[in-house]
């Protein structure tokens, strides 16, 4: 659930996406840092500035590089950064929603600690015992990292086979459970990874638990059996929705619509 109470389907980011994320965001801040630190002692060396300053500055650079920068990215970016959008992952609270200054702020300052002060060792332990691999930083602030790039889903929607198209048009599979339904579908797309013999005896016992839930019974191989129940089932049960949907939007305005001569606000 996210913060505004809406149930999402969201995966944290591994132990590896994270230190991959993390290591390209520390190297981008060393190398900033160095440029900086360059500069400063160019700046040295040609007697621009005195020593106090060049402390100063010194200092400075590297708050900038290892705090100030990386909280403004997370807060600009809503919770990502450099690192973080190559390995396609985002920080968010705990209950999903987007983070804020405060959240920034806190893993900043603590990432100063468990990942530059500690060469990243507190981090590493911190997140190898952690379920959704958090370091220290999102521990004290409540946040943990989201992996964004979900993969695609691959249809395996298959049509009804030229043979049976007729057979399609008479057959009845109301009466099949659902859960056979599915563990046909689950045969099918598993098919083709299986061996010959396995494929082929799983067919032949799917297709005789089917058949007591099917008429008529079309005198056909197994697998193209499942397969022809499986595309007549989905298209039908496709069809249902879709006159169920357009019922609704009929519907709609009446539902929509205010009682009469109630006044619109």
């Amino acid at each position: 659930m996210i913060g505004e109470a809406v149930a999402i389907d969201v995966r944290p980011a591994g132990f590896i996406l994270r230190a991959g994320g993390a290591a390209i965001d520390v190297v981008i801040s060393v190398a900033i840092l160095i440029v900086l630190l360059l500069g400063i002692g160019a700046l040295a060396e040609n007697a621009l500035i005195d020593e106090a300053l060049t402390a100063t500055f010194s200092v400075s650079a590297l708050v900038l590089c290892f705090v100030v920068v990386p909280t403004t990215l997370e807060v600009v970016l809503k919770g990502r950064s450099v690192g973080k959008l190559a390995v396609g992952a985002r920080i968010v609270r705990d209950d999903g929603g987007a983070i804020s200054i405060r959240h920034s702020v806190i893993r900043g300052m603590v990432g100063v600690l468990e990942i530059y002060m500690t060469l990243g060792s507190i981090a590493i332990v911190t997140a190898l015992l952690n379920g959704r691999s958090k370091r220290l930083g999102d521990l004290l602030a409540g946040t943990y990292s989201q992996h964004e790039r979900v993969p695609v889903p691959v249809s395996h929607a298959r049509g009804v086979p030229v043979m049976l198209q007729a057979w399609a048009e008479v057959v009845d599979v109301a009466r099949l459970p659902d859960r056979l339904g599915h563990r046909v579908s689950q045969f099918l797309v598993q098919a083709p990874q299986m061996a010959p013999a396995t494929r082929e005896r799983l067919a032949v016992d799917l297709a005789a638990e089917v058949t007591p839930f099917v008429s008529p019974i079309p005198q056909v191989h197994p697998a193209l059996f499942l397969s022809g129940v499986a595309a007549v089932r989905r298209d039908r049960e496709y069809a249902a929705l879709s006159l169920q949907k357009a019922a609704l939007n009929r519907l709609d305005p009446i539902l929509q619509s205010l009682p009469h001569a109630f006044p619109r606000r």
